[in-house]
C-alpha cells in the first residue's frame, strides 16, 4: 500500500494532465446548407475572412487591354527580334507577362506616315462621296496588324477593338485629319463638297474587311475618339445626337458587309467617365444597335456605373506627364504600380467596367503613357504599371462574372484591404486583395456550399512581378498572407 502523501501527489498529477489535454473551445462541426444556398464558413483565426458568394453577380468582364496606335506598334517592329518577342510575352503572355486580352487599333486618317501619323487605307480623295474610295492598304497599317496577328494567332487574344480618331480630311469641314473639325453631311456640318457620312460608313468597313483578309477578326468598331476635343493631332468633333444620327448609317452598313465576324459597333470613347454618361441620353435611339460604351480616364475617372444596358469599357487611361518609373510603391505616386492596381479596381468595382485598358503598351520616351520602356540601347523593361494590370488579367479571364465578396476581421488585424471576386467561365475563382497596410495580414479565402478542390496565390509588390505566393488550403479555404503595400491574386480552382 502507498503512503499517504504520494497518493496525493499522483491525484494532483493526474488532474494537471487531464487539464493540459482538455481543448479550450469545444469542437464543432459543420453542416451543409440545405437549401443550396451559399454559406459563410466561419475561421477563428486573426485576420480577414473572406467568403465569396457566387448567388449575387454583377458585370461580364471583357478583359484588360492596351494599344500599339501612333506608330508604337512601328517602334516594336524595329526592336531585335529577341526583344520583339519579349515585348510582345509582356503583353499578351498568360505565363510569362500581363496576358492582356483586348488590343485597341487606331484606324489612320492621315495622308502620310510623317512623325507618328497613322495613315489612312484610302488618302487621297475620290474628288466627291459619291466616287469610289481611292484604297492603298499597304498590308502593314502601321504595323498594328503585325501586333494584331502575333495577339491573336500567338496568344490567344480574341478581342481587337479597331477605333478611328479622326475621318480623312476630305470628308470633314475642316478638310484636316487634325484639328477637330466635324464628319460633312452630318446635322450642323454641310460641306461644299458633299455628305461624306455612307462614305466613311463605308471606309470603316473596308478597314475590317482588309483585317479580315489577313486572318484577324475585329471584334469592335468605334468611329471616333475624344469627339469633345480638338487638338493638333487627328481629331473630329462629333455631338452626342451626331453620334446616334452616324450609328444610324454604319449599323446597317456592317449588317449588308458578308463579313464573316461583324463587329459591335463602340461609342464614343469620351475624354472623361463624366463626359461620355453625359452623352447617353441622346444614345438611347440607338441602343439596338449600339455594342459597348466607351471612355477614357482624363478629364474625369470612373467611380460609379453608367446608365446603360450596354457593358461599358474604360478605353484610354494613363499618367501621361510623370517621368518614366517602374516602381510599385514609394509615395504612392501617379505612374507607381500600386497607384494602378487600384485605378483598375475602382473602375471594375465602383463602376462596373466591364474592361480597362492602360493608353500604350510598349513605346520609347521617358513619360509614364506607356507601361514597358523601349531603352536607347532597344532593350526592353516592364514597369510595375504592366504587372498591376497582370495582376487582373493573368487570371480574371474573358467572360468572368464579377461576384460578391463579404469580409469579417478578428484579431485586430486585417483592415484596409480591397477586394474584389470573380468567376471564370472554367469555374476557377478570382479573388483579388489590394493591401494598403504596413504590415502582412492573413487572409483565408472560401465559398459556402463546397466546389472548391485547390487553391494558388500570385503577388505583385516593390520585390515581385506576379510572383508565386505561398497559399495553404484545408476545408475547403485557402490561407494566404498578404504583404504589406500589396496586390495578391488568389484562384480556387474547383474540385471536391
Amino acid at each position: 500500500m502507498l503512503p499517504s502523501f504520494l497518493i496525493t501527489l499522483l491525484c494532483a498529477a493526474a488532474a494537471v494532465h487531464a487539464a493540459v489535454r482538455r481543448p479550450i473551445f469545444p469542437r464543432r462541426r459543420h453542416s451543409r446548407a440545405t437549401n443550396g444556398a451559399a454559406r459563410a464558413i466561419q475561421y477563428r483565426q486573426s485576420g480577414t475572412t473572406i467568403t465569396v458568394d457566387l448567388s449575387k453577380t454583377y458585370q461580364t468582364i471583357d478583359g484588360f487591354g492596351t494599344s500599339e496606335a501612333f506608330q508604337r506598334a512601328v517602334q516594336i517592329s524595329k526592336l531585335p527580334e529577341t526583344e520583339q518577342r519579349r515585348a510582345l510575352d509582356l503583353l499578351f503572355s498568360t505565363t510569362n507577362g500581363a496576358g492582356l486580352s483586348i488590343l485597341r487599333n487606331g484606324i489612320g486618317s492621315s495622308p502620310d506616315m510623317s512623325s507618328d501619323h497613322m495613315v489612312s487605307i484610302a488618302p487621297k480623295s475620290p474628288g466627291s462621296p459619291n466616287n469610289p474610295l481611292i484604297y492603298a492598304w499597304d498590308g502593314s497599317d502601321n504595323k498594328q496588324l503585325w501586333v494584331s496577328q502575333e495577339a491573336q494567332h500567338t496568344y490567344g487574344v480574341k478581342a481587337i477593338y479597331a477605333d478611328a480618331w479622326s475621318a480623312p480630311g476630305y470628308m470633314k469641314t475642316n478638310g484636316n485629319d487634325a484639328n477637330g473639325g466635324t464628319l460633312c453631311g452630318l446635322s450642323g456640318a454641310r460641306c461644299s463638297s458633299g455628305d461624306w457620312r455612307q462614305a466613311y460608313a463605308d471606309y470603316l468597313v473596308r478597314y475590317v474587311q482588309f483585317y479580315q483578309e489577313a486572318n484577324v477578326s475585329i471584334t469592335h468598331l468605334g468611329f471616333i475618339n475624344e469627339p469633345e476635343l480638338t487638338t493638333s493631332y487627328a481629331s473630329m468633333r462629333f455631338s452626342a445626337s451626331q453620334a446616334a444620327e452616324f450609328i444610324r448609317i454604319l449599323h446597317p452598313t456592317l449588317a449588308k458587309s458578308n463579313l464573316s465576324t461583324i463587329p459591335a459597333i463602340a461609342c464614343c470613347d469620351a475624354e472623361g467617365w463624366s463626359s461620355q454618361a453625359s452623352m447617353l441620353p441622346a444614345l438611347r435611339s440607338v441602343d439596338d444597335m449600339l455594342g459597348i460604351v466607351t471612355a477614357h480616364s482624363y478629364t474625369s475617372s470612373p467611380t460609379s456605373p453608367m446608365q446603360t444596358p450596354h457593358r461599358v469599357w474604360q478605353t484610354e487611361a494613363a499618367d501621361l506627364n510623370g517621368a518614366w518609373t517602374s516602381s510599385w510603391y514609394s509615395r504612392g505616386g501617379a505612374g507607381e504600380g500600386w497607384t494602378w492596381a487600384n485605378n483598375v479596381y475602382t473602375a471594375i468595382v465602383n463602376a462596373n467596367a466591364s474592361a480597362y485598358l492602360y493608353w500604350i503598351g510598349v513605346q520609347a520616351g521617358n513619360t509614364n503613357s506607356h507601361m514597358v520602356h523601349i531603352s536607347s540601347g532597344n532593350k526592353v523593361e516592364a514597369s510595375k504599371r504592366l504587372w498591376a494590370l497582370g495582376q487582373w488579367s493573368r487570371f480574371v479571364r474573358p467572360g468572368a462574372v464579377r461576384v460578391a465578396t463579404t469580409t469579417s476581421t478578428s484579431g485586430g488585424a486585417g483592415g484596409n484591404l480591397r477586394i474584389a471576386g470573380f468567376r471564370n467561365v472554367d469555374g476557377s475563382i478570382v479573388v483579388v486583395v489590394i493591401s494598403s497596410n504596413a504590415a502582412a495580414v492573413n487572409v483565408r479565402v472560401g465559398t459556402g456550399g463546397g466546389g472548391v478542390g485547390s487553391a494558388k496565390a500570385w503577388v505583385t509588390d516593390n520585390a515581385r512581378e506576379i510572383g508565386e505566393l505561398a497559399a495553404s488550403f484545408a476545408n475547403g479555404a485557402a490561407s494566404v498572407d498578404v504583404p504589406s503595400r500589396s496586390m495578391v491574386t488568389i484562384m480556387l480552382y474547383p474540385g471536391e
